[in-house]
């Protein structure tokens, strides 16, 4: 259940904290007070889109944060966990900020969340019905959303394997058209494809080629200058009477020295002997070099026709070897295409074929399912209307199927029927039903979901919009009944109603100075009767209104005593 709702700087809202309990809520107040951004407020902690307009005037950002406390068998700790949460405590926070140039953000227990996260939490804890959700009604194209919402248990399975199948079905009619379209123009590319494939594959090229092959080039084509330069170092080495030959003549000179002196130049002695056996082997190695350069005209020839070729090639098919193998590697299948569409459009044609008979299947299947679910529906509806003064209304859910026509959602079209009055014919909800009418349909199709959706936390604003009298006592019994099993907000004008609430909230506007404000105010017992007498007599408050009320009071607690024994 919503455990604590603290809101600051929302609208004309400064700073309010509601403390809720199990059972039915009621928020009263005169019109324009600001009953509507409670509502605004639980509809931003569910995930809704905010905007800087709902900042209070001249305050940087708005603030909303609610605490849930939540048995453990609850789905919503599913999604958390999918989300990456761990709760042991039984308890959710969210916190939501907007700030004055629009800028949202959110939190889970002190954890930040994109907004697509917060609205998976947000669908599991709060559903709140507006003053004109009840208008989804009069749109034939949602009932069979709440048809397939009631009868999910038994028709999803169903419904996820006929969708796979559309899926599937859709995109092989997707891909056969387009590979009749490319088929046409196909023939006139593939003798095309077959001359790029010949000239590429007698190239026979090698990834990396032009690399090693301009390395080669430059090797042959400068062997002399190499040749000759690496025979002049190795001759100014090991040349006679210089280089190496002159260094060994003076080791031998400083040999003779140190025979008579030994301490005085050993050291140096072992420096140009060491700097010595490193000359000779590097002169060796360029010995080496020189001999193994190759003077291969014939090679640089072949090389310079291939660098050649290789660069043709480069202009029409990519600007390195690799590119080249890869446009080959495409076209090779572009022409596969080709030659084999037909044989390809065969095979996805009988496969298009079977996934049809599937589907029909599947759509045989989920009309019966939906079938079974819409009488159950039906019979579940008049059932709830009978408790809010519509005892004699019929209600059906006709279905009719689309034929060979598939949709996403099956071969069904769904509507809605009802007959208010004994007598008459049933008709298309849309064409005859009344807003009271409507208002008590919603409020009963919203009393089967809450059993099937577990959402904790309902909230109607004016769900008791277009009745009275009797009707108007039995949408505040069927609100009361509901309560016993989730938390049940209700904006009401109605006394009926209000009377029925186990928590009264009273929103009230005042002006001081030059700022408005919205107040909540938790009623207890005797301001209550207060507020039930002016809901009664309007401005004027009487001792015949403050009787009314207390025995409206009285009356409505024997009615909850009824009902919790029931």
């Amino acid at each position: 259940m919503l455990a604590e709702l603290t809101i600051r700087n929302l609208a004309v809202v400064e700073n309010t904290q509601l403390h809720c309990n199990k059972g039915f809520h009621v928020l009263t107040g005169e019109t324009g007070a600001g009953k509507s951004i409670i509502i605004d407020a639980l509809s931003l902690i569910a995930g809704a889109r905010g905007s800087a307009e709902l900042v209070r005037y001249g305050c940087e950002k708005a603030e909303m944060e609610a605490m849930f406390e939540l048995p453990k068998e609850h789905p919503v700790w599913a999604v958390m966990e999918k989300l990456g949460f761990v709760c042991e405590d039984g308890i959710i926070i969210i916190r939501r900020e907007i700030t004055a140039q629009g800028k949202s953000t959110s939190r889970i227990n002190g954890q930040l969340v994109n907004l697509a996260s917060l609205r998976d939490v947000g669908e599991c804890l709060v559903n709140i019905h507006g003053q004109h959700e009840h208008q989804s009604l009069l749109k034939v194209d949602r009932h069979l959303q709440w048809l397939d919402a009631f009868g999910e248990g038994s028709i999803s399975a169903v419904k996820a394997r006929y969708q796979a199948a559309y899926d599937r079905f859709m995109a092989l009619r997707r891909e056969m058209r387009a590979l009749e379209d490319k088929s046409k123009q196909a023939l006139q590319m593939a003798d095309l494809y077959r001359f790029q494939i010949e000239e590429l594959k007698n190239a026979e090229l090698k990834a990396g080629e032009d690399e090693l092959l301009l390395e080669e080039k430059r090797k042959l084509g400068n062997a002399e200058k190499m040749f000759q330069n690496s025979a002049d170092a190795y001759e100014q080495l090991y040349g006679n009477s210089k280089g190496i030959s002159a260094i060994a003549k003076a080791i031998a000179k400083i040999e003779e020295i140190t025979a008579h002196d030994k301490n005085a130049l050993q050291p140096l002695l072992e420096q140009m002997q060491s700097a010595y056996y490193q000359l000779e082997d590097a002169a060796f190695q360029l010995r080496d070099y020189r001999d193994s350069i190759e003077f291969n005209p014939g090679r640089l020839e072949f090389i310079e026709r291939r660098l050649d070729l290789i660069s043709g090639l480069r202009r029409k098919y990519g600007d390195s070897v690799q590119d080249m193998l890869d446009y080959l590697h495409k076209i090779e299948n572009e022409l596969s295409l080709i030659e084999n569409s037909d044989e390809t459009l065969r095979e996805m044609q009988a496969e298009a074929e079977r996934q049809q008979l599937l589907l029909k299947d599947l759509g045989g299947q989920l009309s019966q399912l939906r079938r079974a679910a819409a009488d159950q529906l039906a019979q579940l509806i008049e059932q709830e209307l009978k408790g809010l003064h519509m005892e004699r209304t019929r209600f059906y859910v006709q279905m009719e199927s689309t034929g060979d026509k598939f949709t996403r959602d099956g071969l069904d079209q769904v509507e809605f029927l009802i007959s208010p009055n004994p007598g008459e014919p049933l008709r298309p909800l849309h064409k005859i039903a009344s807003g009271g009418e409507l208002s008590r349909i919603m409020l009963g199709m919203k009393s089967i979901f809450a059993r099937i959706d577990r959402i904790p936390v309902l909230v109607f604003d004016e769900v008791d919009t277009g009745v009275s009298g009797r009707a108007a006592q039995a949408i505040a019994v069927k609100l009361s009944h509901l309560s016993r099993h989730v938390q049940v907000f209700s904006i009401t004008h109605l006394p009926q109603v209000a009377c029925m609430a186990d928590v009264h909230f009273e929103i009230r506007k005042a002006v001081d100075g030059e700022r408005t404000f919205t107040r909540v105010e938790h009623l207890q017992e005797t301001v209550r009767v207060e507020e039930l007498a002016r809901m009664l007599g309007g401005v004027e408050v009487t001792s015949t209104t403050l009787h009314h009320a207390e025995e409206m009071l009285q009356l409505a607690s024997q009615k909850k005593q009824e009902l919790a024994a029931s």
